[in-house]
């Protein structure tokens, strides 16, 4: 398991180190429960890094890894596979087996029959529209249902046929008998069970009844032992119902549900409904398309999981709700990859240049380090010969002594190489640079000339002979606005240049780059090979991140 830095304290470890001061645990008990409808995201990376470092921090505590999958409907085996990676990507190992609400549906049924017994929850038949009516709104109360006072023996028969398959779904429920008149809505009766004829990806079709997520998760959180059970701010005034449904059962854990806020960031959707829409429209490619908040998006992207924890220790735990700038995630990006990003060079947009004076017969293997300040990652071997690409932005016919790049008729120094000078253009019809022909001065491999002239600028380039071509996707933020959850037309708030493709060369010694893992493409960016498109012979790497902030000001 991950061992991760302590983080700064909050308001639930406060919670925590009273509990263990006054006795109330010895240790600690924690989970993380998504409901498997979909891909991680950012935000649940913030949860993850939460409950399991919590447990990590504490001795002899530990958080469990469970499914909260009570919707047959919404849930698949996949996004279980694509859960279970994404925690380990991360860093977390979780305790034990892996737990999922559905190995307790007979429990849960069983608690279900004892609340009817306990006079505490009826069988309803009321229609959905009808439902809403009765249940009352913000400002006034609900009344109470014409079945609320049916009789015990009657509700637990129907709830045994309902079990049977007896019934159509929409025709029954189970409903908790608390408060119709109570400000908090969620504690109006609540629906604790309903028919649903639908296979489940766990328990196959033993069940055509499922209960509803907020008596499952309260219950299985005490059956599993948790003492902390965090969830976010949304979950606030679903709190009385998790201790109501615990106070009215004979179960002996009594878990304290403590929420804090949500992870909101800036040009970023986080809801799974409206992330599933844009793979629908087509918008994306898929849950782990690069552009997409997912875990699955970022780890193709190339995001370091240390850069995701380091970020989820930076914004911190708290009860109060604010937006945290995009930015604040892409630094924690750099920072890692410029500490542990090998370096290497690409050509996004090519121009050949041919040094005239340079045997045509000859090729030298010249040498870079790795990484310029991390001499354990040793070196790397550049192939050189007469013909070479360089960025085409690299060269001007004319420029001021602002621009330090090549410029006809001026001197460069080719990273890691020689310095060249430009001596001739050669254009094509339409008067485009094909060819910048260069001379080189074989004294000045890895030195400044010896003849007193300065050299300012360096640029990067690949050798033609044994270059391989790339494809480049240069990945931007998805959204033009600050909160797209807001925009009344989601299209309006996309970036028409999200995606733009490039087509160039790479160092031969990337032939065999490792899938997801970035390296700085000096001068252009942190790139890793993608890891669904990429093969030895159509390499395609996906940008992580520019060098610096292009959006900042």
């Amino acid at each position: 398991m991950t061992q991760v830095e302590t983080a700064p304290s909050n308001f639930i470890r406060n919670i925590i180190d009273s509990d263990l001061e006054t006795g109330k645990h010895q240790a600690i008990q924690t989970r993380f429960p998504p409901e498997p409808n979909g891909y991680l995201h950012i935000g649940h990376a913030k949860s993850i890094c939460l409950n399991f470092g919590l447990a990590l921090d504490y001795p002899q505590s530990a958080c469990n890894l469970r499914f909260d999958d009570t919707n047959p409907l919404k849930e698949d085996a996949d996004y279980v596979a694509a859960i279970e990676e994404d925690v380990r990507w991360l860093g977390f190992k979780w305790a034990g087996d892996i737990h999922y609400s559905s190995n307790y549906f007979d429990q849960l049924y069983a608690y279900a029959v004892e609340l009817i017994e306990n006079n505490k929850a009826y069988v309803c038949e009321l229609n959905a529209e009808q439902t809403r009516e009765y249940r009352g709104t913000l400002t006034s109360a609900g009344k109470d249902s014409p079945f609320r006072d049916r009789p015990t023996a009657e509700s637990l028969d129907l709830f045994a046929r309902m079990r049977a398959g007896e019934f159509a779904e929409g025709s029954m429920m189970l409903r908790a008998k608390i408060d119709m008149t109570s400000p908090n809505m969620k504690m109006r009766d609540p629906v604790i069970y309903r028919i649903r004829f639908a296979h489940h990806h766990q328990t196959a079709d033993q069940w055509c009844i499922y209960p509803m997520y907020d008596f499952t998760h309260c219950i299985s959180d005490a059956i599993e032992g948790i003492t902390h059970s965090l969830c976010t701010l949304e979950f606030e005034d679903h709190r009385p119902l998790y201790d109501w449904v615990l106070a009215n059962i004979s179960i002996e854990c009594k878990p304290r549900q403590i929420e804090f806020s949500r992870l909101n960031l800036q040009y970023t959707l986080t809801s799974k409904r409206k992330l599933n829409a844009l793979i629908e429209e087509n918008i994306v490619t898929a849950w782990n398309d690069p552009r997409m908040p997912t875990i699955s998006g970022m780890r193709r992207r190339g995001y370091p999981a240390a850069a995701l924890r380091e970020f989820c220790k930076r914004i911190g735990v708290t009860k109060q709700e604010n937006t945290v700038e995009l930015a604040s995630l892409e630094a924690c990006v750099r920072e890692d990859l410029e500490a542990n990003g090998p370096r290497a060079m690409a050509v996004l947009d090519p121009v050949k240049v041919i040094i005239t004076n340079y045997d045509q017969n000859t090729t030298e293997q010249l040498t870079a380090p790795a990484h310029p300040k991390d001499e354990s990652m040793g070196s790397r071997t550049l192939p050189f010969s007469r013909e070479l690409f360089i960025d085409r932005a690299d060269f001007r016919e004319e420029a001021n002594k602002k621009y330090k790049r090549l410029v006809l008729g001026k001197e460069v120094r080719l990273r890691n190489a020689y310095v060249i000078k430009a001596e001739q253009v050669i254009k094509d019809e339409s008067g485009n640079i094909t060819e910048i022909h260069c001379s080189y001065d074989p004294e000045t491999l890895g030195k400044n000339p010896s003849d007193g002239r300065k050299v300012k600028g360096v640029i990067h380039w690949v050798d033609a002979a044994s270059n391989k071509p790339a494809e480049f996707r240069i990945y931007e933020r998805l959204f033009l606005v600050e909160n797209p959850a807001a925009a009344e037309d989601i299209h309006q708030a996309l970036n028409p240049e999200s995606l733009v493709v490039k087509q160039g060369f790479v160092e031969l010694g990337l032939v065999d780059a490792q899938a997801e893992k970035s390296y700085q493409f000096e001068r252009e960016g942190y790139f890793c090979a993608d890891s669904k498109d990429s093969t030895a012979e159509h390499l395609v790497f996906n940008r992580t991140v520019a060098l610096r902030d292009s959006w900042a000001g």
